[in-house]
């Protein structure tokens, strides 16, 4: 009885994490476009923030409880679930240009601040506070700089848009995004907290590692609103929006997801399972995490344009890693 009740509120979570980042984002979007700002600094920014929160949420409640693994296994499966399954579908179905100078910015970033998370990975192991406090200073550096971007593309547009007078918004449609992103956030949070409790109960009922249901069940669940936004921005025709929102996604849950889950506890890289001898952490998920991002971002950034091949085979990275997440048990 404990487990199908354990079950139907790990969905319900999965259910509150949805809507509450549908509504969240849907605030923030209609906030942001009152100042004009480009689309793919919107999803790199603030729609990122928002479709970000459930990570952050589970993350910050796992810190708080003690479960490391789920964290750090969120945190490292989200990258990996937004750009080898949410980001490989939108490029499989409708690969498209890139703006390359907005696009810059962000990428440069994650792999900036992968390269440090790495090499604190490899060589000490071990997280400590400061390291937890350095990546929530290089969120608000990323911050500061997204609004100087902003604002210089504003510039640059100004003379087009001097032809059409700004569109009045009422007070009334301010009050309604205000509140998409009040109740957005309640329902991020309740939803965090019923699947982390939930997650790591049915984890030890089934006798599965904490970080293989952080890194595929809980880590899709949190990048369920990535999702709802990759394929909301692809039927309405904003494909830089979904791009954007998954690469800011990706930065935020390095700097943001892992930077607030250390700050509270300090804690090292998991070491639940091992393949000849290694950890899987550091021989799989931080080497794919590293290479699905490059095979996303890189021709993009080369040539200014996504093809479908990049999402075939990011899609065939994630159906191998899922397989080898429950291979590992019997390897």
């Amino acid at each position: 009885m404990e487990t199908v009740k354990a079950v139907l509120l790990f969905l319900a979570g999965f259910v509150f994490l949805i809507k509450g980042g549908d509504w969240f984002v849907d605030g923030a979007v209609g906030i942001a476009k009152r100042f004009h700002l480009p689309e793919i600094l919107i999803g790199a920014t603030i729609v990122s923030i928002g479709t970000t929160l459930p990570e952050v949420m589970v993350s910050a409640t796992s810190a708080f409880e003690g479960h490391s693994e789920i964290s750090y296994g969120n945190a490292i499966g989200s990258i990996i679930c937004n750009t080898a399954l949410i980001a490989a579908l939108t490029v499989a179905i409708r690969p498209g240009s890139v703006h390359r100078k907005s696009l810059g910015l962000p990428v440069t970033f994650f792999f900036g601040t992968a390269l440090f998370y790495s090499i604190i990975s490899y060589t000490t192991g071990t997280y400590s506070r400061w390291t937890g406090i350095v990546l929530l200073g290089i969120f608000a550096v990323y911050m500061v700089l997204s609004v100087l971007q902003a604002r210089r593309e504003q510039k640059n547009e100004q003379p087009q848009q001097t032809e059409s007078p700004e569109k009045k918004v009422s007070a009334g449609q301010v009050f309604k995004d205000i509140a998409f992103l009040i109740l957005g956030g309640a329902l991020i949070a309740v939803g965090a907290k019923l699947l982390v409790d939930n997650g790591t109960f049915l984890a030890e009922k089934m006798g599965v590692p904490e970080s293989v249901i952080a890194l595929t069940f809980v880590a899709l669940g949190t990048s369920l609103p990535e999702l709802v936004t990759a394929i909301t921005s692809l039927v309405k025709g904003h494909g830089a929006l979904s791009l954007g929102n998954i690469v800011g996604a990706n930065l935020f849950n390095l700097v943001l997801v892992c930077g607030v889950s250390i700050t509270i506890r300090p804690f090292g890289v998991p070491q639940s399972s091992t393949v000849a001898g290694i950890n899987t952490s550091l021989l799989v998920e931080i080497p794919l995490m590293l290479a699905v991002m490059g095979i996303l971002t890189v021709p993009a950034l080369l040539k200014g344009k996504l093809y479908r091949y990049q999402g075939i085979l990011l899609l065939c990275l994630y159906a191998a890693f899922c397989v080898f997440q429950f291979l590992i048990p019997i390897l």
